[in-house]
């Protein structure tokens, strides 16, 4: 049997938007010319996660990619002149610029506009040595916000350049090196994690929304003190040394996330004792948060019903043969099993621990697919909801390693050499 039609049948469970995040995240020149995905990386996004990212969202954030000049107008538009304007302060573009600047930096020279890992937003997963560099204020904007999109973006694209990383290994030295003249080009690892957290916790929303008396006061700085500890312990985990080879990469993904999830362990129980402070009133008004910050979102953006329905929970693509195609060529370019065997020169037996190491990792499109559920009503429920999320990836990323060791256990130092060089060299 091809090799096409055993993934199409291990994989035929695979939503239509996480089929295509493959092509928006990994080749998205390639799916534009071959696939006939009409309208770029652009237009392979709205497909692939649907309603979840609006049509103005994705127009900024491509843009956020394009090089310095739409980053820098991009920070200027924090700038709060542009209120006087009459321009809406959006968020996500900042954060896409932000996130694109410190992982192309340190990239081919900092003169690519963009990477292929990007998320479909425009923001990365990987900025140089360091994984998920928001990860404060995606939490926060899933659990007081309901706003779940950066988060629900996490998953195949980013365990896959973990296994295939972009940077050469002097590329990403330069993000741990010691500040010096070539610090104002390239930012250093601990950079990038202490201002991944710019708009801090909504403290002061919350406050000004739900009216405190004393009593409750005190439980809210209580919530904020933990959320503070919570994020240093986050920020604890940014990495001091280059990991330099697939495993170790891992590591820090399995590190980040174990963090996280302890840190929504310790958040839990000061958010409970507030909520269950506060009167039905006061209740009804922090969590129209939420509503108040997807209607100010929803506001500048155009629906598209077709890009809507590829997160559609009927959609089913076993019963599209066009997505099937596209799948099969996708993973077949993502994947060249064929060629990897033949350079690295694998026998029958770790050729077939490649397969499981592939067929692991394309196996996670299932459990972390980019089109989120509708969240729950209260922060607490959406805290469990965030946290189940974060579960799911860690325990994903543990398959994925296990895997891998499983296939470079007896693989030379010369075929791990030649693993680790895939990934660099991908779009030379």
């Amino acid at each position: 049997m091809a090799r096409s039609a055993v993934m199409s049948g291990r994989m035929g469970l695979v939503l239509a938007g996480a089929t295509l995040l493959i092509a928006t995240v990994l080749l998205p020149d390639r799916a534009e010319a071959q696939f006939g995905l009409r309208g770029g990386p652009l237009g392979v996004a709205r497909f692939a996660v649907g309603h979840v990212i609006g049509m103005s969202r994705l127009r900024h954030s491509r843009m956020a990619v394009r090089g310095g000049r739409y980053r820098s107008a991009a920070l200027r538009s924090q700038d709060p002149r542009s209120a006087e304007r009459g321009q809406a302060y959006n968020p996500y573009v900042i954060r896409a610029a932000l996130s694109a600047q410190a992982a192309l930096a340190g990239w081919r020279g900092g003169r690519a506009p963009q990477g292929w890992w990007r998320h479909p937003d425009g923001s990365y997963g990987w900025a140089g040595p360091v994984f998920w560099p928001f990860a404060h204020d995606d939490l926060a904007n899933a659990i007081i916000f309901a706003d779940t999109t950066g988060i629900s973006l996490y998953g195949y694209g980013d365990i896959y350049a973990a296994l295939f990383s972009p940077y050469a290994a002097t590329e990403l030295a330069a993000y741990t090196a010691p500040q010096g003249r070539r610090a104002r080009k390239i930012p250093s690892a601990q950079n990038i994690c202490d201002v991944s957290d710019p708009a801090g916790f909504p403290a002061d929303l919350i406050a000004a929304t739900v009216q405190p008396n004393e009593v409750q006061r005190a439980a809210l700085d209580e919530v904020v003190s933990t959320w503070q500890a919570a994020r240093d312990s986050i920020r604890a985990t940014c990495p001091s040394e280059v990991p330099t080879t697939a495993a170790e990469r891992l590591g820090l993904m399995r590190e980040r996330l174990a963090v996280m999830i302890r840190a929504m362990d310790n958040f839990a129980p000061p958010l409970a004792k507030f909520e269950g402070l506060l009167d039905d009133r006061q209740k009804a008004k922090l969590n129209g948060l939420a509503r108040d910050r997807r209607a100010a979102l929803a506001a500048g953006q155009k629906k598209d019903a077709q890009a809507a329905s590829a997160c559609d929970a009927d959609s089913d693509p076993r019963y599209d043969e066009k997505l099937q195609r596209q799948y099969e060529q996708l993973v077949q370019q993502q994947w060249p099993v064929a060629d990897m065997a033949t350079t690295l020169r694998l026998d029958e037996t770790a050729r077939a621990r490649l397969d499981v190491l592939q067929d692991t990792t394309l196996r996670t499109m299932q459990t972390l697919s980019a089109c989120p559920a509708k969240p729950a009503e209260t922060p607490q429920a959406r805290l469990t909801e965030v946290k189940t999320r974060l579960q799911t990836m860690l325990q994903e990323v543990n398959g994925v390693a296990d895997a891998l060791d499983d296939f470079e256990a007896d693989l030379s130092d010369e075929q791990k050499a030649g693993f680790e060089a895939i990934g660099p060299k991908r779009g030379v």
